[in-house]
């Protein structure tokens, strides 16, 4: 068994734990009873990846095997896993449980990634092909979950991910070793765990616009992985998750054609591009909501390829590109938490509002409240474009 197929395995399982509940736990929830709190459910994994950067700078990166800590976070948030569905008659026990679960798996996002890099030469062309079977781990929770099982509403889902996610747990201990960097004694500070330091080396006008333009955007951008499963369910259409999963083959997609785009547009469009895409994503979900056209939806999802890439994938090379080797990590750091963390824990809440305000009672939104929910996410994207449009001036493109 070659080094790369192993890695690549590790990544395969790692994304399809978090792919085998992640899209249906809303449709779940609504099915029990939880339906005014599915923001909740989404809440955890922003405040995980705020957490998460602390754990892996005090404790993983300096005392313990990366693949060790991988590992014994994997047996654990595969338990919590396993216990959630458990707690249905009791919803905030039922989300600290999810919360549990994500505190363990969201820092071995990270120790996957540094085992990786750590294990094989030439990361820029080899890691591309290893972290592509992430998404198809994804994708392939997706069509069993939903496709093939059906599980959209059912606890299946939470079982099969709980119990993929223990054998990865026992997996990771056969991957590659992979030591700490930081000697135990290595000094590091609250402002290099949040990337602070790192933000005052890259002080620019246009570095700042990214930055705060990253945040903004990732506040609409949570209402999509919440409430499109649930709205995509309520159009009628079977199976959503998988269904769903036709973005992530998108992506796979534009993963492929990014260099080529960075090469010809320049960083600065290829961002607006992603941007573009999310609020022409939820101008589509606005105009099939009242019309009952189920083909604007799929044109939605299939958008995703473009969302995600041109956006966050891009923005991560961009923050790369603009980094020295002494804070690149660091810059990468601070990108997760304004996005994944603060950005998406913030937009989960105002998503989870504005929902329950336009539910008013109901068991579910009216074909008119939907219209209405994703056209306030479509202006609030459109207003973060034009503030990126008009202050990003930066020229970088693939040949810096």
């Amino acid at each position: 068994m070659t080094t790369n197929f192993r890695l690549g395995t590790m990544m395969f399982l790692q994304f399809f734990v978090w792919g085998g509940w992640y899209v249906t736990v809303g449709n779940f929830m609504v099915a029990e009873g939880m339906g005014t709190i599915t923001h909740w459910a989404y809440s955890v994994s922003p405040i995980a990846a705020i957490i998460s950067p602390f754990f892996l700078g005090f404790v993983a990166d300096r005392y313990f095997n990366a693949e060790k800590v991988l590992g014994i976070l994997h047996i654990l948030s595969g338990c919590f896993l396993l216990l959630t569905p458990l707690f249905t008659s009791k919803p905030m026990v039922f989300i600290l449980m999810l919360a549990m679960h994500m505190i363990c798996y969201m820092p071995t996002l990270g120790l996957a990634n540094s085992v990786a890099f750590r294990n094989i030469d030439d990361q820029e062309k080899k890691f591309p092909l290893i972290r592509v079977f992430g998404t198809l781990g994804w994708i392939a929770a997706n069509i069993l979950v939903s496709g093939i099982l059906h599980a959209d509403t059912s606890a299946t889902q939470f079982y099969i991910a709980g119990a993929v996610g223990i054998f990865l747990g026992f997996y990771s201990f056969i991957l590659p070793k992979t030591p700490p960097l930081l000697r135990k004694d290595a000094l590091i500070s609250f402002r290099d765990i949040i990337g602070l330091n790192a933000l005052n080396k890259l002080k620019s006008k246009s570095f700042f616009v990214f930055a705060l333009s990253s945040f903004l955007i990732c506040i609409p951008l949570a209402a999509y992985y919440n409430f499109a499963p649930i709205f995509v369910s309520g159009m009628g259409i079977a199976s959503p998750a998988f269904k769903m999963s036709f973005g992530q083959m998108s992506e796979v997609l534009f993963m492929l054609i990014l260099p080529l785009l960075f090469a010809r547009y320049g960083v600065k469009y290829i961002l607006l591009g992603g941007m573009l895409a999310w609020a022409v994503r939820y101008a589509l979900f606005a105009l099939s909501a009242p019309t009952g056209i189920t083909s604007l939806v799929f044109l939605g999802i299939i958008l995703h390829g473009i969302c995600y890439d041109l956006f966050f994938v891009a923005g991560q090379i961009y923050v790369d590109k603009k980094s020295t080797a002494d804070i690149r990590s660091q810059a990468q750091g601070f990108l997760v938490l304004i996005t994944y963390g603060l950005g998406m824990f913030i937009g989960a809440q105002v998503a989870g509002y504005i929902y329950n305000l336009l539910l008013k009672g109901q068991t579910a939104l009216s074909v008119q409240s939907w219209q209405q929910f994703w056209l306030v996410f479509a202006v609030m994207t459109t207003v973060v474009i034009v503030y990126f449009f008009i202050g990003f001036k930066d020229k970088l493109n693939s040949k810096e």
